[in-house]
């Protein structure tokens, strides 16, 4: 789920008797329903995509990394366009966009055309997303946001179950003989009436002392990322080519360029992208450093997984989304345990523990995927998802509190929008590793019946990165404070596993 959790301290208390708010939140929760569920209902979809449009697997890894990256880059913009030019505009101007860019991905005649429309509904979700809490605060007074914070908390786990069934249903029932398009097509009904009801009942709003928009800094990145991703998720298919490195090493360059820009942007004008500063404060960066390589672990498991279960085992859809629904329901249980009871009374051992004990069902996997083989079922893979569920359910909850914890107040605004930015930047570097420790390990030209034991091996050494990723979050977390400051409230019971931005005035008000 992506959410906010930063308000603006000048905005008048809204009104208690409008009922129309309640049909705006409606509206504003379907929209950041649509974003989470579209984000889970591809992957389970990725293996008909490939046999029926004859993707390659680099294309594959672009169908899902491409939209992370677009929306990375977009976020803390599009958070900054509301400040500026309306939050309901901005909101209705994203989810038009987003509905014609679903759309062009159910029309794609080719997977080119798939992956440009997937980065164009990235950046169209990175206008929406920004702006649903944003609405949500102005638009309910403070006594009933709690209830509203609660209402996006059940949103989280209802997409988090709900996405890949959705997706497994859809592509099993091909309907209309449309095959996977309709995961794509169930967004245009969706999309167009929340459009028309949005612009009939969201009530506009703007920040009154909004950031300048600062596009060489979102260029920047977007340049730095796509000279690490682009070669290293083609690397493999094009024999590793020099141009390839010099590329990598290059994007190096570029970061450098970008942080001697911010510095001096902060400096003449005080609205750079990327508050530099916040780097000073080591439990902030600390908690970056968890947020980017936790994004790295789960886009290169969450992939990989999709493709052993439906490619190298051979299951149909529907199989590969029942058998995660264990999973699902650990990390929901879990993750409201870890806020509400064990974290106020042990703290950061809290999502340690969650970082070994989503280790420990990493490694169940791969001794059960190597130990069954093609022989593996359903129900075997149930208790190492439950222990995995359940250790990323105590990290992915709380953690954004833990991070948030030491920062500046007045600085909490661009913290909180950094957090996810890096965390989908996390995520589409997780799905271009994809090409090196999965693919990598998987001959290019495997006869019928060298799939299955190929995908296996992929797939268990694949679970040794991402139990590496895991070790390295443990020993990460060392440096976030031992009991988070409870200062930035609501944060993770509304979010859920990802915040996003709203930008805006220097002195953003904490929402109760």
């Amino acid at each position: 789920m992506h959410s906010t959790d930063i308000a603006h301290a000048p905005t008048p208390e809204p009104a208690t008797g409008d009922r129309r708010r309640w049909f705006a939140l409606a509206i504003v929760m379907t929209a950041a329903f649509m974003d989470l569920v579209d984000v889970t209902i591809v992957n389970i979809a990725v293996p008909s995509i490939q046999r029926d449009e004859g993707a390659t697997f680099s294309q594959i890894q672009w169908i899902t990394a491409g939209y992370a990256l677009a929306f990375a880059a977009g976020l803390v913009t599009g958070g900054r366009l509301g400040d500026i030019h309306g939050r309901k505009r901005v909101f209705l101007v994203g989810i038009g966009g987003f509905t014609v860019a679903s759309a062009l991905c159910g029309l794609a005649v080719n997977p080119e055309m798939l992956v440009a429309s997937r980065i164009l509904q990235g950046a169209m979700a990175a206008l929406m997303v920004p702006q649903v809490l944003s609405i949500v605060h102005a638009t309910f007074p403070a006594h009933e946001r709690g209830k509203v914070f609660g209402l996006f908390g059940a949103i989280v786990g209802l997409g988090a179950v709900s996405g890949p069934l959705l997706g497994a249903l859809l592509t099993e029932g091909n309907l209309f003989g449309l095959e996977w398009r309709p995961i794509f097509l169930i967004n245009l009904p969706v999309g167009v009436a929340a459009l028309f009801l949005g612009s009939r009942f969201i009530t506009e709003s703007k920040a009154p002392r909004a950031l300048k928009l600062d596009l060489p800094g979102v260029a920047l990145v977007t340049l730095a990322l796509l000279m690490l991703l682009y070669p290293l998720t083609r690397g493999r298919e094009l024999g590793w080519p020099v141009w390839g490195y010099v590329s990598m090493a290059g994007a190096l360059v570029v970061f450098a360029v970008l942080v001697a820009y911010e510095r001096a942007k902060g400096a003449r004008d005080g609205s750079p992208l990327i508050e530099l500063s916040l780097f000073r404060v080591k439990s902030f960066a600390a908690g970056i450093a968890v947020q980017t390589v936790f994004g790295v672990g789960l886009g290169v498991f969450f992939l990989v997984w999709t493709l052993y279960m439906q490619i190298g085992l051979g299951w149909s859809a529907l199989r590969a989304g029942l058998t995660g629904v264990p999973f699902s329901v650990a990390v929901s249980v879990a993750a409201g345990m870890s806020v509400q009871q064990l974290v106020p009374r042990f703290g950061r051992k809290v999502l340690q523990a969650g970082a070994l004990v989503m280790a420990a069902g990493v490694l169940i996997y791969l001794a059960e995927a190597d130990h069954y083989g093609l022989g593996i079922t359903s129900w075997q893979m149930a208790l190492p998802l439950v222990v995995m569920g359940a250790g990323m359910g105590l990290i992915v909850a709380p953690l954004t509190d833990a991070v948030l914890s030491e920062v500046p107040r007045e600085h909490a605004g661009s913290a909180s929008g950094l957090i996810n930015t890096v965390q989908q930047m996390g995520h589409a570097l997780g799905l271009g590793l994809v090409s090196v420790v999965f693919f990598g390990v998987i001959d290019e030209r495997l006869a019928p019946a060298e799939v299955g034991p190929a995908f296996v091996d992929g797939f268990t050494h694949a679970l040794g990165w991402v139990t590496a990723v895991l070790g390295a979050i443990f020993l990460l977390m060392f440096a976030l404070p031992k009991r988070p400051a409870q200062h930035v409230e609501g944060a993770a019971g509304a979010a859920g596993a990802e915040e996003a931005p709203v930008t805006g005035e220097k002195e953003p008000e904490l929402v109760p």
